[in-house]
């Protein structure tokens, strides 16, 4: 499986904010870290997230929850999760206003990760 990096994150970020605006800036390190390890976290030599739609809404909800950004969170959030099912040949469509609404519902009504994942399953083209 491909995994994003760090530094691939941070790139995806970049992207983000000279697309659609915003402030450029890392606020927690330690939490972009942390949202990335969600990609290859284990626990008692278990995966944590074994399928890729866990691991990419594991991602996805780390981002938005723990604001790792000065901003972008969601935007970049989402592009994160889309770019690890894309890299791994998980083809994904969504209609206009989807991948939108999801990140704001991730927020306000507090979507957890199976939720998360179940919805990227649903929009596996």
């Amino acid at each position: 499986m491909t995994t994003l990096t760090l530094e691939q994150l941070l790139e995806l970020h970049a992207l983000v904010v000279k697309v659609s605006g915003g402030n450029m800036g890392l606020r927690d390190l330690g939490r972009l870290e942390a949202a990335i390890a969600t990609q290859t976290q284990n626990v008692f030599g278990e995966e944590l997230y074994p399928a890729l739609t866990d691991k990419a809404a594991a991602m996805i909800r780390a981002i938005i929850a723990d604001h790792p950004f000065v901003d972008g969170n969601k935007r970049t959030a989402m592009l994160a999760g889309l770019t690890l099912l894309q890299l791994n040949s998980f083809t994904f469509f969504a209609n206009m206003g989807e991948i939108e609404d999801l990140a704001v519902k991730t927020v306000t009504k507090h979507i957890d990760v199976p939720n998360l994942s179940k919805w990227l399953r649903l929009h596996n083209n």
